[in-house]
């Protein structure tokens, strides 16, 4: 076991940050940038929902008791959205009201001292989902074998992407707009975000890119305390 040097940082979320090490993607980003700073800690599990994950971030956060032993997890960035947002006819689908009180949970068991996993050090950051190629998926999804049904829509991938920030806002948390920066970095034209996607909703080397960049400019703004350009080495080189 390794012993307590420095503290962390928790990325919990679906597929999208489960692959957040491949294609030099953002989990990989930070463990450079943080490298004798703080540990990153991917907590991505594929295919998951909020709904799903609840019972997940229970095992993986620290009781109040154990923290006491345990690296401090200052940052919680939670990115959430992709598979709550599938159509009805998917079982990954999380209605709308559910996904805005699941979220609000997760950012419960961390901030209030009522729960069990209250920590006071932690600072959370939401990551809303990117934005859906729908011709790029569903081309995927035909490609399957046998031939997988279109269980995505553009508009509604929107709609939960709004309601996380609108979830921001209102806990007063942090949100890295990842849909509008993918969007309008593709010059708000659908099909051009096929070079920020591999296959319509996962994201390629420059998508990871992109939202890395928000990402680490909204922990400057938001928790510069915790940006790496402000932290010092655990062992002095």
């Amino acid at each position: 076991m390794a012993a307590y040097v420095q503290d962390s940082i928790m990325l919990l979320g679906d597929s999208i940050t489960q692959g957040g090490y491949e294609n030099n993607g953002f989990a990989a980003k930070l463990a450079h940038v943080y490298n004798r700073k703080m540990d990153v800690i991917n907590r991505g599990f594929s295919g998951y929902n909020t709904e799903w994950a609840l019972p997940i971030f229970e095992q993986c956060f620290a009781t109040q008791h154990e923290q006491q032993h345990l690296p401090k997890v200052r940052l919680l960035i939670i990115w959430f959205g992709a598979n709550d947002s599938c159509l009805p006819t998917r079982e990954q689908h999380v209605p709308l009201p559910q996904y805005k009180a699941n979220l609000r949970k997760m950012i419960w068991m961390v901030r209030s001292p009522e729960s069990p996993r209250y920590s006071p050090d932690t600072r959370v950051i939401l990551i809303n989902s990117p934005p859906l190629n729908a011709e790029q998926w569903a081309a995927r999804q035909a490609g399957q074998v046998p031939p997988r049904p279109m269980e995505r829509d553009s508009g509604v991938t929107r709609t939960y992407a709004e309601a996380a920030v609108e979830v921001g806002a209102q806990e007063g948390v942090a949100v890295v707009d990842a849909w509008s920066a993918l969007y309008d970095a593709a010059g708000r034209e659908e099909k051009a975000l096929r070079k920020f996607l591999t296959d319509g909703l996962h994201l390629n080397e420059a998508g990871y890119a992109i939202v890395f960049d928000e990402l680490v400019k909204t922990i400057k703004e938001k928790h510069p305390e915790y940006h790496y350009d402000n932290l010092q080495f655990v062992f002095v080189p």
